[in-house]
């Protein structure tokens, strides 16, 4: 499997399982919010949209995090030791 496809998978499981503890919670606190049913439903269409946006947007903020690192290196001489 690519790398890129099961870090995506991975956030996707992260997505859904934070979904279904965000769901207990309240129904502990306060009351049931939604059936099991329908909070496993509304947790697995989470999960699939935090897996096909992680997969859209990795690449994507990989890019930005590199180029951030190269100006900021830029900014300090490119002698790689921190100025603070």
């Amino acid at each position: 499997m690519e790398p890129r496809t099961k870090s995506a998978l991975l956030w996707g499981a992260v997505g859904f399982m934070a979904f279904l503890v965000l769901v207990q919670g309240y129904a502990l606190v306060v009351e049931p919010l939604v059936t099991i049913t329908q909070g496993g439903a509304v947790a697995v269409l989470v999960g699939a949209a935090t897996a096909v946006s992680a997969y859209a947007l990795e690449h994507r903020i990989a890019a930005w995090s590199a180029r951030r690192v190269a100006d900021e290196t830029e900014s300090h001489g490119g002698d790689s030791k921190s100025k603070s």
